[in-house]
């Protein structure tokens, strides 16, 4: 799709000018107006300006109207007293939507070439990138990743967009990281942890441990075995203190009939000396008998009631004493055992929980790695189906490749190439160039250019500083 006819009026600093399907080469020094014609293409095509005033001073309304050999006629207006206006029709008929259909027909490069080769590496990049056609939208992004990946400019194209997802400086990597580094200090703390936990520790055995009862049960054996320990005892001494009460019982009535002898014998004394108490000393002897049986019952009495406790006692002794005692050495040595393993339940169950973070921050760094390894991956499927504009033009890395070389590494010459390549690279498109700020190519580069233009059927319109006071127009 060729121009036909291009009329402007009123446009920046021109008055009426009207151009047919010719390339020509506009020069003369600044001011001339020779940027103008390019800079009226520009808006007409993008609605949009880097000037201040768009409109010729002193008039109303500027207007630009660009006709192609297939029908297409282009027409824009610029107006101070009323809304802009603007009419995108293709054989006849109004086109909807004239902004998008107008970015189809052409790309930024035909529209700049020599800015393009002053351009950062990063700007280039992003430019030829934007040319690879690929039909995406963030839910594409969303049913790859299961979500919209942070910190990324989504406003690029979807090469740059999948670079910058799974670049080193990006959120996956540098969440991957930070996962990663979390992994390792919980493992570290582990395994010190693990330093002090005996090996095969039984958890679950210790964790339901009733160590109160089992104090309780070893509580009522030592109570049992001591018991059976003082019943043998006991019962071992019971003859020991028969024979004790016996001499007791002996040795009291002895002492009861030496006291009673010693009385008599007083008493017989006393009979010479006091006759007058004859009668009532020998009533009292006659009671003696009597007083030295009551004490002997008393006695006796004394001794079968010990005898008779002391049975009771050997009884009780007996049922304890032919028992075993328990060997209490195994409940011991468990409970001493499960004191130990129980301090380290605490440990344990934060070393448990530690693992169990692991290996959700493990799930979360494969995921983060697949959706990394997804990032580099896809350029390549997407590669396969979308449309290249120029040939020889590749992807690694999320940089654009011709030929295998970087955009930054091409000449001028070879960078201006590529322009006219992506400029007849869609067969539907405007087949023109506009080429501002010719002077600053070499006169080699700007031959070739202009050479290579022709070559390939393209439409270029140029504006090249001069020392000339008027402008001139070349048609070439």
């Amino acid at each position: 799709m060729k121009t036909s006819k291009i009329i402007i009026k009123n446009l920046f600093g021109i008055r009426e000018v009207e151009l047919d399907n010719k390339s020509i080469e506009l020069t003369g020094d600044n001011g001339t107006g020779k940027s103008s014609v390019i800079d009226a293409m520009r808006y007409a095509l993008t609605n949009s300006s880097n000037r201040d005033f768009v409109i010729r001073r002193g008039e109303t309304e500027g207007e630009i109207l660009i006709e192609t050999d297939t029908g297409l006629s282009i027409n824009r207006k610029k107006r101070t007293n009323q809304s802009d206006y603007k009419s995108i029709k293709e054989g006849g008929r109004q086109i909807t939507s004239p902004e998008t259909f107008l970015q189809k027909i052409f790309t930024p490069l035909q529209l700049n070439p020599v800015a393009f080769t002053m351009m950062t590496r990063q700007e280039q990049n992003r430019i030829i990138l934007d040319l690879i056609e690929f039909d995406w939208n963030l839910n594409w992004i969303k049913e790859k990743f299961g979500e919209i990946p942070r910190d990324v400019d989504y406003e690029q194209n979807i090469l740059q967009v999948l670079h910058d997802i799974q670049a080193e400086n990006g959120f996956y990597f540098k969440t991957r990281q930070d996962v990663n580094r979390d992994i390792r200090n919980k493992q570290a703390f582990i395994e010190d942890i693990a330093k002090d936990i005996p090996t095969s520790y039984q958890y679950e055995k210790w964790d339901t441990y009733d160590l109160g009862a089992r104090y309780r049960e070893l509580e009522t054996i030592k109570d049992q075995n001591g018991k059976i320990q003082r019943a043998v005892a006991f019962r071992e001494s019971y003859d020991n203190k028969i024979r004790g009460y016996e001499a007791e019982r002996d040795i009291a009535m002895a002492a009861e009939e030496k006291a009673i002898a010693n009385e008599r014998e007083g008493l017989l004394k006393t009979i010479e000396r006091l006759k007058a108490e004859i009668i009532a000393a020998e009533d009292r002897i006659k009671t003696l008998g009597d007083k030295l049986t009551d004490k002997q019952k008393v006695i006796e009495a004394e001794y079968q009631a010990k005898v008779a406790k002391l049975d009771t006692d050997i009884q009780i002794a007996n049922e304890y004493a032919d028992r075993e005692p328990q060997d209490i050495s195994e409940l011991s040595d468990e409970i001493t055992m499960a004191e130990q393993m129980i301090k380290h339940l605490n440990e344990y169950r934060r070393m448990k929980d530690m693992q169990g973070d692991i290996q959700a921050l493990k799930e979360e760094s494969e995921d983060l790695t697949r959706k990394i390894e997804l990032a580099r991956d896809l350029p390549g499927e997407i590669l396969k189906t979308a449309t290249i504009p120029v040939k020889g033009l590749t992807v690694k890395d999320g940089i654009p490749l011709i030929k295998g070389l970087p955009i930054s590494n091409l000449s001028e010459g070879e960078q201006l190439d590529l322009c006219v390549d992506v400029a007849i690279s869609k067969p539907n498109a405007l087949q023109i160039i506009l080429i501002d700020g010719a002077e600053k190519l070499s006169d080699k580069n700007r031959e070739r250019l202009y050479k290579k233009c022709k070559q390939k059927g393209l439409q270029f319109i140029a504006a090249r500083t001069t020392n000339e006071n008027e402008l001139v127009v070349t048609a070439l």
